[in-house]
């Protein structure tokens, strides 16, 4: 009796101890998902969105600008050579515009892709969640005078942008005038009797695709509705489209920086003015 009694109390204390064992291991797992819960937060706390959606919005618009644009401008002089100039000499200058614009787009490309990573690493370092999350910050002259260079460089970029914004609408508004003129010749050819589509031109001089003296420069009636149906015409148009739409997001993306850029700043101030140091 004796014998089984003191193995009863043995497996009793067996059994107390896996229970201890088990709460032991439930609090151990408790506390580590909540450390890896509260870690979460705290990063996620400390990504500074704002900058984040214009690094994505700038490579973005970058991309189909760079893309496009280059595409766009090698199509552009086989199309304007085989339909609008007859003579090298007065496509030269195009041409030559177009060679160094192409190598002017691969810097554009990398100059974009290292800006708007100094722009968002600059957001992580200034957003006052950052500032909570990763000890003291203090606020120097140098961080103050570092975000307000990235404000003044961000908005004369900006400027810059908008001037390249408004000419990647010259070549897009050549092509919408010229589909335009298209559909009128299909329309007059159908309705008239007096061959009044020959009247309906297209001239790229216009433009500044050609000089003036340049022989055609221009193209009528018939033979410019035979060119707006040849897949150069289309692919061109579309790929204009592309960096139109390229150049307009790069635009968006820049004023969004701007916006960013202005806000670190602001709470780089206030926080020199409590004492804190970045």
């Amino acid at each position: 009796m004796a014998g089984s009694g003191f193995d009863w109390l043995r497996q009793l204390l067996r059994r107390l101890r896996g229970v201890d064992e088990k709460t032991s291991n439930l609090r151990r797992l408790q506390e580590v998902t909540s450390g890896c819960y509260d870690c979460c937060i705290r990063c996620l706390g400390a990504v500074p969105y704002t900058s984040l959606l214009a690094t994505l919005l700038c490579y973005t618009g970058v991309a189909l600008f760079c893309g496009g644009g280059h595409e766009a401008l090698t199509h552009t002089r086989t199309f304007i050579e085989l339909y609008f100039a007859r003579d090298v000499q007065d496509f030269i200058v195009l041409a030559d515009f177009i060679k160094y614009f192409q190598y002017v787009i691969y810097g554009l490309a990398s100059f974009f892709f290292l800006y708007g990573l100094l722009l968002l690493a600059e957001g992580f370092y200034t957003t006052s969640a950052v500032k909570q999350t990763f000890g003291e910050f203090r606020s120097t002259k140098f961080g103050r005078c570092l975000s307000l260079t990235f404000i003044i460089l961000t908005y004369v970029l900006a400027v810059i942008w908008l001037v390249v914004f408004g000419f990647t609408a010259i070549p897009l508004l050549f092509f919408i005038n010229m589909e335009s003129s298209c559909h009128k010749v299909n329309i007059l050819s159908e309705t008239t009797m007096f061959n009044q589509q020959a009247r309906v031109c297209m001239d790229a001089r216009m433009y500044g695709f050609l000089p003036w003296n340049a022989v055609p420069g221009i193209v009528c009636g018939n033979t410019l509705a035979s060119i707006c149906k040849t897949p150069e015409f289309y692919v061109t148009y579309d790929l204009y489209i592309c960096a139109f739409a390229g150049a307009g997001i790069t635009l968006l993306a820049l004023f969004v920086y701007v916006v960013a850029t202005t806000y670190n700043y602001a709470i780089l101030r206030f926080l020199g003015r409590k004492g804190i140091r970045y």
